[in-house]
């Protein structure tokens, strides 16, 4: 009856997603606002098994410490934009979804969580430590990630798309790869800070006390009861969007929004703790997961179906990413992060918004 309790936003979940497949019809049959309505109320549910996902990610992060601690929570919230992701897709999405999805995490993750996290917790500590290997890895990593999956596909000619999509699966997955080997072997004290380890280990959860085998188990039915209301969010939101008007990259930053909600709670409460690297482990962390891990699995969609996806960026596209990607360069070459450096991101994260609120 406790774990019931606990998980009563599961059970709910549950519950919308049963009534939601059986008036399914009959609710897109009423109209443009209706459906609407509809695909807000899912995202709300979505929202709320999210944040579950959060929970039961940070139980493990409490048992088994860092750097794999935020390494489930975004290799969770990556699987969660797979999962929406495919079936989106797989539903007749746009061939430019999973580039816009792409690209909105990691304005949201870069410049929307690391900015708003530095601001707030270089306004309550000041300036806050993490480990410099950490960014600059990260960064670098980025960049070769980003340049590969995003940059050059605006130059390959359509006829050698299925080939260039081959070798991106196998890249981006050697790539991560590579970078789990060096983030949990010989390099792992890299992404760690022993000042935010002790804070960590101060926290109010006993790491004694916590059952990994039902919080996995819990992880893993929540992404899978995200995946099963995401199929109706995205029926419910394609009729709503139907001649409204809207910029077509609505959905993506929708997708985004939901992958990110995991992160963004916890990524706050760690910088007003004073755990900087908590916070450059997740959002980062989660930028890098996105490209490598999401983009084979979209690409491997396309090589199944046999319809090729629009991963080249838009010049405006183009233009913002490369700024983020410098001022992170930049930011993140000191081992501090501090109030000010959280504006200019926070800053390039307005201009995305502004930018795509206006179909840019």
């Amino acid at each position: 009856m406790s774990l019931l309790k606990q998980e009563k936003s599961l059970l709910f979940a549950a519950l919308i997603a049963g009534a939601g497949f059986a008036l399914e019809h009959s609710l897109l049959e009423g109209g443009r606002l209706l459906a609407g309505a509809c695909a807000l109320a899912l995202l709300t549910v979505i929202i709320g098994v999210a944040l579950r996902v959060a929970h039961h990610a940070e139980m493990l992060a409490e048992k088994l410490g860092e750097p794999y601690g935020t390494m489930i929570l975004t290799l969770a919230a990556v699987a969660v934009e797979v999962v929406i992701l495919a079936i989106m897709m797989l539903a007749g999405g746009s061939p430019t979804l999973a580039r816009d999805t792409v690209y909105s995490a990691l304005m949201l993750d870069i410049n929307g969580i690391l900015g708003i996290a530095a601001i707030i917790g270089g306004l309550k500590h000041g300036e806050q430590p993490y480990n410099l290997d950490s960014g600059n890895s990260y960064v670098s990593m980025l960049l070769v990630a980003v340049g590969v999956s995003m940059f050059v596909p605006e130059f390959v000619p359509h006829d050698k798309w299925q080939a260039f999509s081959a070798f991106n699966i196998v890249a981006m997955l050697v790539l991560y790869g590579l970078f789990l080997k060096m983030q949990t072997g010989r390099h792992s004290y890299f992404f760690s800070y022993s000042q935010s380890d002790k804070a960590h280990d101060e926290g109010e959860h006993d790491a004694a006390t916590i059952r990994t085998g039902r919080h996995a188990g819990l992880l893993l039915a929540s992404i899978v009861l995200i995946g099963v209301l995401s199929e109706l969010m995205a029926a419910f939101l394609g009729k709503g969007l139907e001649g409204s008007g809207l910029p077509a990259i609505i959905p993506a930053i929708v997708v985004a929004l939901i992958s990110a909600s995991p992160e963004i709670l916890t990524a706050m409460r760690a910088a007003l703790d004073n755990r900087m690297q908590a916070v450059l482990n997740i959002a980062l962390g989660a930028s890098l997961a996105t490209v490598v891990l999401t983009i084979p699995v979209i690409e491997g969609i396309a090589l199944y179906t046999g319809q090729p996806i629009e991963m080249g960026m838009t010049p405006i596209q183009t233009t913002l990413m490369l700024l983020t990607l410098l001022v992170a360069s930049i930011n993140l070459n000191d081992g501090e992060t501090n109030a000010i450096e959280g504006y200019t991101h926070a800053a390039l994260f307005a201009t995305f918004l502004f930018l795509s609120g206006i179909g840019l």
